[in-house]
């Protein structure tokens, strides 16, 4: 049987403020690249709580990646937990990429602090695919500008780490550095997000019932 536990929009809010200060202090990004579509809710959020007095709203990039398959809807996803489920599939595909008409030129991210936002880092997998690749094209934009060009600084912030055996690895370096937060560490639970809801008062009601007992 699936576990589920649902997620508020409240508690989304709440973990994304709670992570602020620290992600002020230890990353200071000057840009954010939410993964599509989990990551776009929480990369809005955290850029209330970055923004410092006197300075601009810290911009916002999009990548879509897609890794999760939904089950047939005919296979039993156990009680109480209505509705198809997806599982973790095994080949990322590029839906979105970044978007060069506002960054200008890929050179423009050569020395920046970015902060890559997503959802839920369950297998990895996404995750690796997506700082392997940002890594990749801002290093080929680097060596274009010389050897004093200095390097892109990449973090991660999740909403939810998986306590569970990986599928796919970070930079060493990037956990060596403490470059990598998750808000919260969970069991090997399905997630409900609010934005996966078709109806939020149903979704709400759910987590209610879970906290009440």
């Amino acid at each position: 049987m699936v576990v589920k536990e649902y997620v508020t929009y409240n508690q989304v809010h709440k973990l994304c403020q709670e992570a602020a200060p620290r992600i002020l202090e230890q990353f200071q990004p000057q840009l954010m690249i939410a993964i599509g579509g989990g990551g776009y809710v929480p990369a809005r959020i955290l850029r209330s709580f970055l923004k410092q007095p006197g300075s601009h709203n810290i911009p916002i990039q999009a990548i879509g990646l897609s890794l999760y398959e939904e089950l047939p809807s005919h296979r039993p996803s156990g009680a109480n937990t209505p509705g198809q489920v997806e599982i973790p599939g095994t080949k990322v595909t590029r839906t979105q990429w970044l978007d060069l008409t506002s960054l200008g030129e890929m050179e423009n991210l050569v020395g920046k602090r970015i902060l890559i936002v997503d959802e839920v880092d369950d297998t990895r997998t996404t995750l690796e695919y997506a700082v392997k690749e940002l890594e990749k094209d801002v290093e080929l934009a680097r060596q274009k500008l010389g050897a004093k060009a200095e390097k892109t600084v990449f973090s991660i912030f999740v909403l939810h780490n998986k306590n569970k055996e990986k599928k796919g690895k970070l930079p060493e370096d990037m956990l060596e550095e403490n470059r990598y937060l998750a808000a919260r560490t969970v069991g090997d639970v399905w997630i409900c997000y609010p934005w996966e809801a078709k109806n939020i008062e149903e979704h709400d009601a759910m987590a209610k019932a879970a906290e009440s007992g």
